[in-house]
Parts: C-alpha cells; sequence; structure tokens
C-alpha cells in the first residue's frame, strides 16, 4: 500500500506540520548548480556582506522547493501531481536555519475533467526554528480518489 490519503479521506481544515531540515552550504550550492542562479547575494559572502542581508542567503525558490520537498516527506498525501503555488517570499533564508513547513486544507472538490481525482487547496507556512514565516502561500494539488468510491459514483 501506498502511503498517504486518498482524497476521500482528507477533511478542510487538517492541519500538519512536516518534518525539519537545517539549510547548509551544499543546500546552496547544489540549488546554484540546477538552477543556474550563481549570484554573489548567494555565494559570496564577502559581496553579501555588503548587502541588506548582511550576509549569504538562500534562493527563495530554493525554500519554495524545500517546501515541496518536506510536504512530500510529510507522507500526508497521496500520488501529488502539483496544480500551481501562489507563493510570497518574507523573510531570508539563511544557511544553519531550520525550516518546517505547517499547512492547512484551505478548500477542496472532486475535479470536473478526472472525477477520479480531487483538487485540493492547501495554505502553506514555510517556517524558521524561531516560528518565524520566511515564505507562504498556497498550493493547489491535484490527488487520486479512492476507487471504490469512484466506481459507485459511476455505477449509481
Amino acid at each position: 500500500m501506498l502511503p498517504g490519503n486518498f482524497y476521500d479521506d482528507i477533511k478542510i481544515g487538517d492541519e500538519r506540520l512536516t518534518p525539519r531540515v537545517t539549510v547548509t552550504e551544499g543546500h546552496i550550492l547544489a540549488y546554484a548548480g540546477v538552477a543556474g542562479d550563481f549570484s554573489p547575494v548567494h555565494l559570496d559572502e564577502v559581496y553579501a556582506k555588503t548587502t541588506e542581508f548582511g550576509g549569504r542567503i538562500a534562493h527563495g525558490l530554493m525554500g519554495l522547493s524545500l517546501t515541496d520537498g518536506l510536504k512530500v516527506q510529510s507522507a500526508f498525501f497521496r500520488d501529488g501531481i502539483a496544480l500551481g503555488w501562489s507563493w510570497n517570499f518574507k523573510r531570508p533564508i539563511r544557511i544553519g536555519d531550520t525550516l518546517q513547513v505547517k499547512f492547512r486544507i484551505r478548500d477542496a472538490r472532486v475535479s470536473k475533467s478526472k472525477p477520479d481525482m480531487g483538487i485540493l487547496f492547501i495554505e502553506i507556512q514555510l517556517l524558521n526554528q524561531h516560528g518565524e514565516i520566511v515564505q507562504e502561500g498556497e498550493h493547489r494539488l491535484m490527488v487520486p480518489r479512492r476507487p471504490e468510491l469512484v466506481a459507485a459514483e459511476a455505477s449509481a
């Protein structure tokens, strides 16, 4: 049996905390290589100290990527398919920050084009070790429905 819940097992208002991750220089270097973003605010401490951040920070989109990975690690959702993100960057992420995701199901509906799938509207906050919101937004995620419920609806 695969981990995670079917759409039909998830309720509006369900809320979870994910596992945590501590951001390392390795994360930033690896993300820079994948994204091709070698901005000195991420990679050059001497330069970064002259900026409003006072030191190196992680890429903003790395925070979103970590958010998605932590959400998957929560094993709350079964085989989710991302439909979209609405995302805001609130605070910098620094090397040594320990991040955790808090998410809550805001709304849900059965897909009109794929009745064997449900669409979840998930409010998400990426929190640092001080409980501060560093990034937040909403994620739309399509997840499978229970096959027996879909079959019963189709035969009704």
